[in-house]
């Protein structure tokens, strides 16, 4: 999916830090035809950029479109409430808060009954939180093994501005809701809006 996009889209966690990177390894698109030299048109830009969203989110179309009007229902700016939106997914605010390594290990762990949110066992992933939530892993799953790696894995790393983590008791608390210039995906939202638009 990267290479598609021809960018890190840091889909593999450490993985993509290292040199068994696939855009490290191969810097052009997969397939037959990917050496080839290409040129887009407006439509096929904007597709581009669309796709790249969904994918470093890891959401289906059907999914996707609905975060869109929910976003063109909202009084702002929809491609940045859209990006709001998709950052204030569960599986999103655990990968930023340190407690997973990439966002499909997150969706793993949710997936699997590992947190709550506020107390209250959550296991999916596209729940949205809200501002004030304390996302947690839960008492009884603290002692795996999974969450000592990542433990040892993102303490050197810090969390975004809009979150509070504490690592040592694995949770974190959300903020506020983040503003564009603190969302640090290599997204143009606005050809995003225009694709739906048309």
């Amino acid at each position: 999916m990267c290479r598609r996009e021809k960018e890190k889209l840091y889909l593999k966690g450490d993985r993509c830090f290292s040199d068994k990177c696939a855009v490290v390894r191969h810097a052009y698109a997969p397939g037959e035809h990917g050496q080839a030299r290409q040129k887009f048109s407006e439509f096929g830009l904007q597709l581009r950029e669309k796709q790249k969203a969904r994918r470093i989110y890891g959401i289906m179309e059907r999914q996707f479109r609905r975060y869109f009007k929910e976003a063109d229902r909202r009084k702002g700016v929809t491609g940045e409430i859209l990006l709001q939106l998709l950052e204030s997914r569960l599986d999103n605010v655990v990968f930023r808060l340190g407690l997973a390594r990439s966002r499909s290990e997150a969706r793993h762990l949710i997936n699997h009954g590992h947190f709550e949110v506020n107390g209250r066992k959550v296991d999916i992933p596209s729940y949205l939180v809200k501002v004030g939530d304390l996302v947690a892993v839960r008492e009884n799953r603290k002692n795996k093994p999974v969450f000592k790696e990542i433990f040892e894995a993102r303490e050197q790393q810090g969390t975004m501005d809009w979150l509070e983590a504490n690592l040592e008791k694995l949770e974190g608390r959300v903020l506020r809701i983040p503003q564009r210039e603190e969302i640090d995906v290599p997204v143009t939202e606005h050809l995003v809006v225009e694709l739906y638009s048309r």
